[in-house]
């Protein structure tokens, strides 16, 4: 594939998560494989593929991937349809470029007109869900809308119960304040890997309230530096090995602490390093489980095969989940049985996941391939179904219509 040339065509000053719509769009194009952004279109040879452009709207970040892809010239529009970005070659930017401002101009009679729909975008294989793409009008009236719909965008459709529904109200306005002070993704995991750290240092000597409350704080931050990396667009190379290899590695750590640390306590376990052995058995057994289903039955994750996968990953034995039998534990002054509990629910979580992947196993020797149950829906037609609306969510636009799109 050639590099496709970008021009962005206007300006917008109105700052989404700190943001012009013009910086905004600079960020996700340099993101993109084989693109070159410029700012004068006489700049574009002839014969090479150019993307244009509005600066005063909020795209999709897999819109403007799909029209790079695409190897025909189209005039994507919106839902009231106007023109809001044009897939064409250098040749014809000149004379595209004010066609930007309407759908009726005489330029765009012999171009293809693509809709949303029209680019067929399917599921979101990073962020397990699946959501119509958008591109929506950037204005004043809007702002707090569109800053909440970047949010709710860049949280994933299927995870635990506590991230899903205690974080995000509390979480957006924490990732604001990130951003009203500067505070970048990669020194909000850095936080949370000090906390991590201290919480079960805390646990090993038994200060399990302490241990407790750096604990939920830890995994509080764990889901602001992730939103905060995608609303603002500065997620790092960096950033993502430390978020996801301290998302690994602490967990089973936090659990061995803190059965060390009944040692202090009135309520010592006397088969303990058995129950350290079964404990990391069940972590790493369902963590190979999730492993062989992704990287030998089929091409997305687990937790979004069938309805029943993607309800389990609320409560499969994950660091939340498990948070939530510990702070119960201490909360009745039996630390012990917290422990006993988060050693049983890894065997039972486990147990699950293995049988999972032999159904898939044995349907996929059947019928030759997997598929996802969100394959099948639409997030907006299917809202009657309650895995639809337990996990997908209906976008600004489909909720608004043509009204928030030209706002």
């Amino acid at each position: 594939m050639s590099t496709i040339y970008i021009y962005i065509h206007g300006e917008s000053e109105i700052s989404l998560w700190g943001l012009s719509g013009r910086e905004r769009l600079q960020r996700t194009a340099a993101s993109l494989k084989q693109t070159h952004l410029t700012d004068n279109p006489a700049d574009i040879p002839d014969d090479a593929p150019a993307l244009l452009l509005r600066a005063d709207h909020l795209y999709d970040a897999r819109v403007i991937s799909a029209l790079i892809n695409l190897q025909e010239d189209i005039v994507l529009c919106n839902q009231s349809s106007i023109a809001v970005a044009i897939r064409t070659v250098g040749k014809n930017v000149p004379t595209l470029i004010e066609a930007l401002r309407s759908a009726y101009t005489p330029a765009l009679s012999s171009i293809k007109q693509y809709t949303l729909k029209d680019l067929q975008l399917g599921i979101q294989q990073n962020l397990k869900k699946k959501e119509p793409p958008y591109i929506l009008s950037i204005s004043t009236i809007n702002r707090k809308a569109l800053e909440w719909e970047l949010f709710a965008g860049s949280y994933k459709g299927v995870t635990d119960l506590v991230t899903k529904w205690l974080w995000p109200i509390p979480a957006f306005w924490a990732t604001h304040l990130c951003v009203r002070w500067k505070i970048t993704p990669n020194q909000v995991t850095l936080f949370s890997l000090l906390l991590a750290v201290f919480a079960g240092v805390a646990f090993w000597y038994g200060y399990y309230a302490s241990g407790l409350i750096m604990g939920w704080l830890m995994t509080f931050l764990d889901t602001v530096d992730g939103k905060l990396a995608r609303v603002t667009l500065s997620s790092s190379r960096l950033g993502d090995v430390l978020d996801h290899g301290l998302d690994i590695i602490h967990p089973p750590l936090w659990y061995l602490a803190w059965g060390i640390g009944l040692t202090t306590t009135a309520v010592p376990l006397a088969n303990l390093e058995l129950l350290v052995w079964l404990m990391f058995a069940g972590y790493i057994g369902g963590r190979i489980c999730e492993g062989l289903f992704e990287f030998w039955l089929a091409p997305f994750v687990m937790f979004i095969w069938q309805r029943i996968d993607s309800f389990n990953r609320l409560i499969t034995a994950r660091r939340n989940p498990n948070l939530i039998l510990m702070t119960v534990s201490w909360l009745a002054d039996r630390p012990d049985i917290g422990f006993l509990l988060v050693v049983g629910w890894h065997g039972l979580s486990t147990l699950f996941l293995a049988w999972r992947v032999l159904v898939a196993w044995q349907i996929r020797r059947q019928e030759g391939s997997l598929t996802s149950w969100m394959e099948a829906i639409d997030p907006v037609r299917d809202r009657q179904q309650l895995a639809v609306r337990a996990f997908t969510r209906v976008p600004l636009a489909e909720k608004n219509g043509s009204a928030v799109a030209n706002s």
